[in-house]
């Protein structure tokens, strides 16, 4: 080997990542105690963000594209390097890779029951579980309170980090937005509309993710709160049973026939009289007593 390939062999002249897996949120390029020369070509593929990093400190950021490593465009980097005359001599720095992709389908749920305030029901125990999707949009933030310097930092390591945060923030979003345990329980989607502006806060907050979407997919409630919202929704079966039979009527007599509005009109007709003897008193739970057989009536007395 050559005098001139052996110090060839001393630089970084191309800087890549080809990230062929699912699940790596950001990688550090191997330098092999190499440096980088003027003029290398960094390469940053979509998804992809760059972030220099030099004795512990964010230099410059690059997203896609093919960036040739000129004095021009390092200006952070020139600064902490302290460069007078520019990028002239190679130099050593670490190059961190962050996947700003999409991560969806991460699992989320609750490992005890949580507790919460309801209008109707008081203090309830609840337990939920559902998915949430994400994505890293601020990769030095993520990097400063995630990743750190791990060479290659996956989902796997941070999956229970963020599912131990997501739960305590939903906890606390489900306090704020006071949502009744009836919503709790039937409007899974709604609601993960409704907390997701919640939520985002202190996910992009702490460690510079953001959450695209939020979703409920169950909340169980204790068996007697869920006897409670049975008969609830009983009572209000009851209640739209007039309507219904209304609208049978109506559909009979427009059809001219004397079939099916003759049997709503029976049925309207029943059911206002149950109403009317329910409400008066005349319906009891307990059977009413038998009458008396004659046969043991008292004689009767011969005057």
């Amino acid at each position: 080997m050559g005098l001139m390939d052996y110090l060839k062999g001393q630089f970084l002249e191309i800087i890549e990542w080809t990230d062929d897996s699912r699940d790596t949120l950001s990688w550090r390029f191997p330098d092999d105690d190499k440096e980088i020369k003027k003029g290398a070509q960094l390469i940053v593929r979509e998804s992809q963000v760059a972030q220099f990093v030099y004795l512990g400190q964010f230099g410059d950021t690059f997203g896609p594209g093919k960036h040739s490593l000129v004095t021009d465009n390092i200006p952070i980097l020139s600064t902490l390097k302290g460069w007078k005359y520019g990028f002239e001599s190679p130099f050593k720095a670490d190059i961190y890779y962050v996947t700003t992709r999409l991560f969806t389908g991460n699992k989320w749920g609750t490992s005890n029951p949580i507790m919460m305030r309801d209008a109707d029901f008081g203090i309830v125990r609840v337990r939920a579980f559902g998915t949430f999707d994400f994505r890293i949009t601020d990769p030095k933030l993520f990097l400063k309170e995630v990743a750190g310097s791990d060479h290659h930092f996956r989902l796997d390591e941070f999956a229970d980090t963020m599912r131990s945060r997501i739960v305590s923030v939903f906890s606390d979003a489900l306090a704020t937005a006071k949502v009744p345990v009836l919503d709790l329980a039937t409007r899974y989607s709604d609601l993960g509309d409704a907390l997701l502006p919640l939520i985002n806060p202190a996910t992009q907050g702490k460690y510079g993710i953001e959450i695209s979407s939020f979703i409920l997919e169950n909340a169980s409630v204790p068996p007697e709160v869920e006897k409670a919202i049975d008969q609830r929704s009983s009572m209000s079966a009851i209640g739209n049973l007039n309507d219904y039979v209304k609208f049978q009527m109506a559909q009979g007599m427009a059809a001219g026939g004397a079939g099916a509005g003759g049997t709503a009109a029976e049925l309207a007709v029943g059911f206002g009289v149950a109403q009317e003897m329910m409400k008066s008193g005349q319906f009891s739970m307990n059977p009413a007593a038998p009458p008396i057989p004659a046969s043991a009536a008292a004689p009767a007395t011969v005057v």
